[in-house]
C-alpha cells in the first residue's frame, strides 16, 4: 500500500511508464488512424516520454514537485506529433497541480491528474472526443472519486485505469474515423499504457522488457479504407520558440495558426512554447511564430507520403530515422558551428546512396545530406549541412518535393545567404548542377540558370509494392514492380523488363537525347547494363548511360533529357 509519492518514486513511475509504452509502440502505431492515418502515434508518444527519462536519469529529485517539473519541461521540448504534444500538456498540468509539494497523497495526485486534463483541453483549439482527451478526462474524474474513498494510491490509479479502459473501448463508436477503421484510439491506448507502467512502479514491479511485435492482426487498423485525399492539411509541423518575454500573449498566434490548419496544440512554460499544427504552409507558420520569440527547433513531415508508406505495408519514415546519422556525426571531430566563407558560392544536395552522392560531389556540390522519399531530413539536419559549407551563398538542392519547404526554413536560421532551387527529383538536381556558372557575378544568375534547366529533364523511377492495394486505378499485387513517371504511377506488373520497355518507348516519344539510369543498391551492374540496352534500342540516337546510384527503395532512377 502506498499513501505518498515522493520525488524518487515519481521518477521511477515515469521510467516505468516510458518502458511500458516503448515495449508496445508498434502496437500503438498499428492503431493510428486519427487525426490522420500515418501510423506514428506509438513512436511519437514513446519518444516524447523518453525525453523525460533522459532528463530524470541525470538527477535525483528531492521532491515530487521537482520530479514533476523536470518531467514536464523535458516533455515540452521532446514532444513529437499531435499525441506527443498532448501527452506533454497532460504532464504539464500535473506538474502545476503538484507545485509546492514535497510528496503527494492520493487526493493531491488525483487532483493533479485533473489539472493535466484541463491544461490539455485548453491548449487544443478544437478538442475531439473519442481521443486521448476523452480517455484522460474520464480516467482523472474516476481518480478523484476514488481518492475520496481511499488513501491507497494503488487503488486510485487502478480505478482510473479501469475507467480509462472503458472509455477507450467506447472511442471506436465516438469517432467516425475510428469506426471506419475498426479500431480504438491510439493516443488513448498509449496514455493508458503509461498509467499502467506508473502503477507497476507503485507496486514495486520490475521494468518491463517486452519485445514489441505489433498489434494482433484483428486489432490493426485497416489503412486501405483511407486515401491521401482525406488528409486536408499535409504537413505535420512541430517547432519550439523561445519567448521574447515570459508574459508574451499567444492568442493572436493561436488564431492565425487555426486559420491555416488544424490539429493545433500549443504548450508553453515561462521560457518557451511548443506548437503542433497540421498545415499546407508550414513556412508561414514558422514565420508568424517568430514574431513572438526566437525559433529554436523545427520538424516538418509530409503525412500524405507517410500514409502511402503505411498503406503499402512499409514503415512510415520520419525525421526521427536520422537519429543514427546524427549519432555518427557526433562521433566525428568537432567542427565550427558555422564555417567561415572561403568562396562566394557553395552547394548542398539531398540524396540517398553513395553513388548519387559521388555524382553530386563530382559536379561541385560541397555537402550532401542523406535523405529522400522515405527518409526526409529535418530542417535542422539541412541547416547543419548549410552551415558547414564555406561559402557566402549556399544553394540547396532538395531533390524531393517533400523536402523543399524544410529546406526553405534554413534561410531564417543562418547568417549565410540561402537559395533553394526547387528540384523535386535527383535527375533535376543533377541537371541543375550541370548548368552552374561558378564564376557568375551575381547569385541570381545562377539561380535563374539552375531553375530554368530543371524543366528540361523528365524523371522515371522503378520500385516495388510491399502489399496488395489499389492506387491511381491500378490493381497492385504484393511483390509487383511499380514504375512512376514525373511522380505519378506509370505502370505495374511482375516483369521488370516490360516496365523498362514501356518507359523506353516514352523516352523515345519525348525525343530524349540524354538518358541516365542510376541503379540502386539491390541491382546487379550487369542487369543495369541490360536495362540501358533496352533504352538504347528504343532511342538509337540518344546517349544512354547506366551509373551506380546506390539508392535504397528504387531499383532505378531514370533521367530523360
Amino acid at each position: 500500500m502506498n499513501e505518498q509519492i515522493s520525488g524518487s518514486l515519481f521518477k521511477q513511475m515515469i521510467l516505468h511508464g516510458a518502458a511500458a509504452i516503448t515495449a508496445q509502440k508498434q502496437a500503438i502505431n498499428d492503431l493510428n488512424v486519427f487525426p490522420v492515418p500515418d501510423g506514428d502515434t506509438g513512436t511519437n508518444m514513446s519518444m516524447t516520454i523518453a525525453a523525460a527519462v533522459t532528463e530524470l536519469r541525470k538527477s535525483s529529485p528531492a521532491t515530487v514537485e521537482k520530479a514533476a517539473s523536470a518531467t514536464a519541461s523535458a516533455l515540452l521540448r521532446g514532444a513529437r506529433g499531435n499525441s506527443g504534444v498532448i501527452l506533454s500538456l497532460l504532464f504539464r498540468g500535473l506538474s502545476k497541480g503538484l507545485k509546492g509539494c514535497e510528496t503527494a497523497d492520493a487526493q493531491r495526485f488525483a487532483a493533479a491528474m485533473q489539472e493535466g486534463v484541463s491544461s490539455a483541453y485548453k491548449a487544443v483549439m478544437k478538442p475531439a472526443e473519442g481521443t486521448v482527451l476523452t480517455v484522460s478526462r474520464l480516467a482523472a474524474k474516476r481518480a478523484v472519486e476514488a481518492a475520496a474513498e481511499t488513501s491507497d494510491l494503488e487503488q486510485v490509479l487502478e480505478a482510473a485505469i479501469a475507467e480509462g479502459r472503458d472509455a477507450l473501448a467506447q472511442t471506436i463508436d465516438m469517432n467516425p474515423v475510428l469506426k471506419k477503421a475498426g479500431v480504438v484510439d491510439a493516443g488513448g491506448k498509449g496514455y493508458l499504457l503509461i498509467l499502467e507502467g506508473m502503477l507497476a512502479a507503485l507496486r514495486g514491479e520490475p521494468l518491463p522488457e517486452v519485445e514489441d511485435s505489433g498489434a494482433p492482426e484483428k486489432d490493426k487498423a485497416d489503412f486501405d479504407v483511407f486515401s491521401t485525399e482525406e488528409i486536408t492539411f499535409a504537413f505535420d509541423t512541430v517547432f519550439i520558440v523561445r519567448k521574447s518575454s515570459p508574459d508574451v500573449a499567444l492568442d493572436p498566434l493561436r488564431a492565425y495558426l487555426n486559420s491555416i490548419g488544424d490539429s493545433l496544440v500549443i504548450g508553453e512554460d515561462d521560457e518557451a512554447f511548443k506548437v503542433h499544427v497540421h498545415t499546407n504552409i508550414p513556412g508561414s507558420a514558422l514565420t508568424e511564430a517568430q514574431k513572438y520569440g526566437t525559433l529554436e527547433l523545427a520538424k516538418i513531415e509530409n503525412m500524405r507520403t507517410q500514409y502511402e508508406d503505411v498503406a503499402a505495408g512499409k514503415k512510415a519514415q520520419s525525421v526521427d530515422d536520422l537519429d543514427m546519422e546524427e549519432s555518427a556525426k557526433e562521433a566525428q571531430p568537432e567542427k565550427p558551428a558555422v564555417a567561415p566563407p572561403e568562396k562566394k558560392y557553395g552547394f548542398l544536395s539531398v540524396c540517398a546512396g553513395d553513388g548519387l552522392a559521388a555524382v553530386f560531389r563530382d559536379l561541385g556540390v560541397d555537402s550532401v545530406v542523406s535523405g529522400g522519399q522515405t527518409m526526409n531530413p529535418s530542417t535542422e539536419s539541412i541547416l547543419e549541412g548549410v552551415n558547414q559549407v564555406p561559402a557566402e551563398t549556399v544553394f540547396i538542392l532538395p531533390n524531393n518535393g517533400n523536402i523543399i519547404m524544410a529546406a526553405q526554413q534554413c534561410a531564417a536560421l543562418t547568417e549565410k545567404n540561402v537559395v533553394v532551387i526547387p528540384t523535386k527529383t535527383v535527375p533535376q538536381g543533377i541537371t541543375a548542377m550541370m548548368n552552374v556558372d561558378f564564376d557568375a557575378p551575381d547569385p541570381q544568375d545562377i539561380t535563374t540558370a539552375m531553375t530554368d534547366s530543371i524543366t528540361s529533364v523528365a524523371t522515371a523511377q522503378i520500385t516495388y509494392a510491399a502489399r496488395d492495394s489499389d492506387f491511381d486505378g491500378f490493381a497492385i499485387k504484393e511483390g509487383d514492380y511499380l514504375a512512376l513517371e514525373e511522380g505519378k504511377l506509370f505502370g505495374t506488373g511482375n516483369s521488370l523488363n516490360a516496365l523498362l520497355e514501356k518507359l523506353a518507348t516514352t523516352a523515345s516519344t519525348r525525343g530524349a537525347s540524354f538518358i541516365s539510369l542510376y541503379y540502386g543498391e539491390d541491382v546487379d551492374p550487369s542487369a543495369a547494363q541490360s536495362a540501358a540496352a533496352i533504352f538504347q534500342s528504343a532511342c538509337p540516337d540518344a546517349e544512354v548511360m547506366a551509373l551506380p546510384g546506390g539508392q535504397p527503395v528504387y531499383y532505378y532512377i531514370i533521367s530523360m533529357e
